[in-house]
This record gives structure tokens, sequence and C-alpha cells, in this order.
């Protein structure tokens, strides 16, 4: 390692991240309790992980890395080390310019740099980035065993598989369990690894697929020996609590585990069909939930008329859209906001996919008669002022919803319809009478998920003609944009899109529109209105991530159905 050129005192006040005044304090805290300036410093709050590594790169002459990215992860690299060694030094190997380089936050522990460079053999660097970055960078890079060979591993007879029980460890320590064992684990990693919301196990006449879907579309990854397919299925129920022996009805389970250090929730679907059972598991990152109404990416305007009827002190407030659309996150960034000391909030949910600090939560169980409508009558019993209703999906909880609104509760939640407006009709083919609509309803708001553009891929170019009119803009506007495409490359999966973000339609219940819900208006005429009362549609709200290069014109036409009244809008596009 390159000798010190500076003291990291010199450092700390010559790039003014500390006064002389407070050096002094520390240094005498440091000369009476013997603790290091450096955790002192990170203790008070002084200066952040980042800085200090930058500091050290500073004072050391080495490189400072930011993030550790799947270029610099060599996994022949990475699987020589035991992963318990590198997470407990916080400590990477990584290839730097093409050379072998030992990332490390604690320069002045040289033992385990040592034994590192012993492992790694020949000429090796050394850089400096915080722990959190490398642990990370472990997590996302540590190399499993590949699919292929943990196949070869599998045995020739399924009765010879030992299935394993669950435990509470991290998946990516489970090296040496069974080989079926293994294979789970590394579908489940490998689903966290690319950021899946979900894995597909389907039977097959002559084959097992598994899919992962990312960024709202389905990939296939891996085809597993038909043969392994009961094997796998069991192994899965095992690890959610389920009946082994019942392969004939459907099933519902939970698997509470922890992959590479992440808490991770999966909801367990499994499905008896014509070639055996098939699996869905829905994967919920705890780490990664926002419920922050600041961070959902709605425009100003929507931003404005949400924050303003969440402060209602009754009524009905809807979210629309497919399933997978981020109802529940929008749902869950409203509660967030109101959740107060002072304010009572019940939600009834089908499952109860997040715990809110604060808000009492009831998971509703069909199998025991604990039904929407059931858990509703008992909840308006314990003083709610804000009540969430998972979703309405019949007569019976739709009149309950508009009846604990009428009597003083601020209700909140989804249904399923194709627009804003079209809910309105969708109500009344429930039966709920149309005064009781407008004089409950609220605010109704229909969204969908578009996947975001990769930043590294993306390029200018110019749409077809026919999409730009589909998109309700004209020619000449159109001009004023620039348009952008995904290429695909490996930080995308060759996809052109990396995440997602939210569009919304937001139909303010207005007077006017509370005439046209009395007259039974049809679904047309009120988005008619809406809009002429300054309603964005969908495809309008799309279009403002289209100006900032966000996504392309194909993904915001594949999600916002566009009609034909959308056509005849001329759009001010530098408003939108």
């Amino acid at each position: 390692m390159d000798k010190k050129r500076k003291d990291i005192i010199d450092i700390l006040l010559e790039e003014k991240l500390i006064t002389k005044k407070l050096l002094d304090e520390i240094l005498a805290e440091k000369e009476k309790t013997g603790t290091p300036l450096n955790q002192i410093l990170l203790n008070k709050g002084i200066i952040k992980k980042e800085q200090l590594a930058k500091v050290l790169a500073k004072q050391m002459n080495l490189p400072y890395i930011e993030k550790i990215t799947e270029k610099m992860a060599d996994p022949t690299l990475l699987g020589k080390i035991p992963l318990k060694f590198l997470k407990q030094h916080a400590v990477i190997p990584i290839i730097l310019d093409g050379r072998k380089v030992i990332v490390t936050s604690n320069p002045s522990d040289l033992q385990p740099l040592d034994e590192l460079s012993i492992l790694i053999k020949g000429t090796v660097g050394h850089a400096i980035s915080t722990d959190d970055t490398i642990v990370d960078g472990i997590n996302k890079y540590y190399p499993l065993e590949a699919s292929k060979e943990m196949m070869e591993e599998l045995p020739e007879e399924e009765g010879a598989l030992d299935l394993g029980a669950i435990e509470s460890k991290d998946i990516l320590e489970m090296a040496n369990e069974a080989p079926i064992v293994k294979l789970v684990n590394h579908i489940l990693y490998q689903a966290v690894k690319e950021e899946a919301s979900d894995i597909h196990i389907e039977p097959f006449e002559k084959e097992l697929r598994v899919r992962y879907r990312i960024d709202g579309a389905l990939y296939q990854k891996v085809l597993p020996p038909k043969r392994y397919q009961g094997a796998i299925v069991s192994r899965i129920k095992i690890m959610a609590n389920l009946n082994i022996a019942e392969k004939r009805l459907p099933q519902d389970g939970r698997i509470l585990i922890k992959i590479a250090d992440k808490p991770i929730d999966i909801r367990v679907s499994i499905l008896p069909s014509n070639y055996g059972e098939r699996v869905v598991m829905r994967l919920l990152d705890k780490t990664k939930a926002v419920f922050e109404l600041e961070k959902l990416n709605l425009s100003k305007e929507n931003y404005k008329i949400i924050n303003n009827i969440v402060t209602q002190p009754n009524g009905i407030i809807l979210v629309t859209g497919p399933t997978g659309s981020g109802k529940t996150t929008t749902l869950y960034a409203i509660l967030t906001k109101l959740n107060q000391p002072n304010v009572n909030i019940i939600t009834v949910e089908d499952p109860v996919e997040y715990t809110i600090h604060g808000v009492s939560q009831v998971q509703i169980n069909e199998k025991i008669g604990l039904s929407f409508a059931a858990a509703l009558r008992s909840i308006l019993r314990q003083d709610p002022d804000i009540v969430l209703i998972g979703e309405i999906r019949d007569q019976e909880t739709a009149q309950i919803a508009t009846q604990a609104s009428l009597t003083g509760h601020l209700v909140l939640s989804t249904i399923h319809t194709n627009s804003a407006p079209a809910t309105i009709t969708r109500l009344i083919d429930m039966d709920v009478e149309p005064f009781l609509i407008a004089s409950t309803v609220i605010c109704i708001v229909a969204q969908r998920l578009v996947r975001n553009l990769c930043d590294k891929c993306k390029e200018k170019y110019s749409p077809a003609k026919d999409l730009i009119k589909r998109l309700g803009i004209s020619l000449e506007e159109a001009k004023n944009i620039s348009f952008y495409r995904g290429i695909g490359c490996e930080e995308c999966l060759n996809t052109g899109y990396s995440g997602r973000s939210a569009i919304f339609e937001v139909m303010y219940i207005t007077d006017e529109l509370r005439k046209l819900i009395m007259q039974r208006s049809d679904a047309s005429v009120i988005r008619q209105k809406a809009v002429e009362e300054g309603m964005k549609v969908l495809a309008t709200d799309g279009l403002r991530f289209i100006k900032q290069g966000l996504t392309s014109v194909e993904e915001i036409l594949a999600v916002a159905q566009v009609e034909e009244t959308d056509l005849n809008i001329t759009l001010d596009v530098e408003k939108v």
C-alpha cells in the first residue's frame, strides 16, 4: 500500500470538513476516551461515511470507489474467498482498469488485506470505499453456483433428495446445503438480484419453466429438469408451511426470509394445473418500500389535488388500475401522510402487504368468514377516523363504504376499472345509487406503471407519425420534444428499460361531474367533462415523462388506453 502523504487532520481542515475549534474538542475527547478519531467523527455526525472514505483515499493516495459495478465484479475472483471473510472484514476484490484491486473501508487494518493478497495471488492494488458500498457489492455479485452446475449435482432419482428445513439464516450463506435446496435458493437469490417482483414456476408436458417478472415483463431464466418438479414445489411448500401432501387444491402461504442481507416477504400461491402444480411467488422487499406522497412523481397539479382532498373529514377516495400498477403504494403513501397521533386509522386488506407503524391493519380470511364486508362492519364500531379497504369487490362492500363515508369517515380503497371515469359506471353496475356516489366519492385516481428508459443506453430518435398522433399531439408540437428510446445493454438486461414510475389520471369530483353522475351519464361523457375541467388523462400525464426523457412513446401507449376523444384534445405541451 502507498505511503501516507498527508495527515488526516490536515486534509479535514483543507477540505473544510471540520473547524479548528471543533478539531480541538475532538482531539481532547480522543485523548480522554481513547476512541479513534475516525470513529468520533462518524459518531458525532460531523462527517458522513462517504466523506471519510474520500479523505482516507486522498490521505493514502488511493482510488475512491463510489459504486461497485458488474464490470468490476469478477465472479471467479470473488469465488476464491469465503463469503463470511469478505463480510466480516468489509473487503472485496475487484478488477479496476485491468488490475486486481482490493477495496477496503479500513486501510489501517492490514491483516485481512494481507490474507486476501495471498488468496488472490499476483500483483494486487488497493482502493477505498464505504463498508455499505462494499457489502452491497458482495451481496450483488458474490457467485452462487450456476444453475447448470447445480442441476448436474442433482441425483438421478427424485426420491434421493433431501428437501431440508427452512432456517432463518441468509440463503447466501447456505452454500453447503442439499442440491435441491441450493437450486431453490438460487432461484430466489437471482430474483432479488435482478429486482424481480414475481417468480413463476410453470409445469408443462416435457419441461419445467422458471420465469421472473422484471419491470412488469416476464423473462425466462431457468429450465430445471422436469423430474424435479415435485421436489422443487415440495421445498417451496415446506418454506411456506403448506401441506406437501395436498396436490389437488390451491394453497396460499408466506415465506419470511433473508436474501443478501435484505428481509424479503414472499407471498406463495400454488395452483394445480393439468401438468402439475403451478407456483407464483410475489416478492416484497421491505427495504425498498417508499410511502411518501412527495416521492410518487405526481405532477404539480395532481399533487396539489391529492394533497388537498386527503385533508377532507369524510368522503371516498378511490385508486384504480390493473393488478401490479402500484395502487397499494399510492394508498399507503396517503395513509402515511394522514397518520398522526390524534387520528385513528384502521385498514382491511387481503393480504396486509406492508406494516405501517401506528395503523391498525386487519387481514381478511374468507375461510373463516372474515370477508371485507364482515370486517368493515366490526371496524366501524372501533371508532375510526380513516378506513382503508383493500379492494371494493362487491355490492355489499361498496354499500358499507358509502355508508361509512356518510357517517363521517374518510374512506380509501381500490377498485378494478380501466380509467377514473369508468369507476363511476362500475359503482352504478354494483347497484350503488347514483345520488350516493355523487355525495360520497370526492376523488378517483387511475394509475399505471411505465418502464423508465435505461440511462446507460437510451438514445434520441424520431417516432413514427402514427404513434405521435395516437399520443394526442400534433406533428408541429412534436418538433419541440426530444424523444428517446432504449437500445439495450448489460446494465438493463438488454431490455432498454430499468425501473418503473407511475403515471396518473386524477379526477376530482366537481359539482358539474356530480350532476352527470346523478343523470347516470356514460363514462365517455364524464371523461369529456372532467378533461374540460382540467383532468389530465393517463397519456397526457405520460407525455410529461416523455418530455423529460424518462420513457418512450411506445411504453406510454402500451399502458395508457387512448380514447378517440383524447385525440381531439389540443394539448399545450409546454404546460404538461
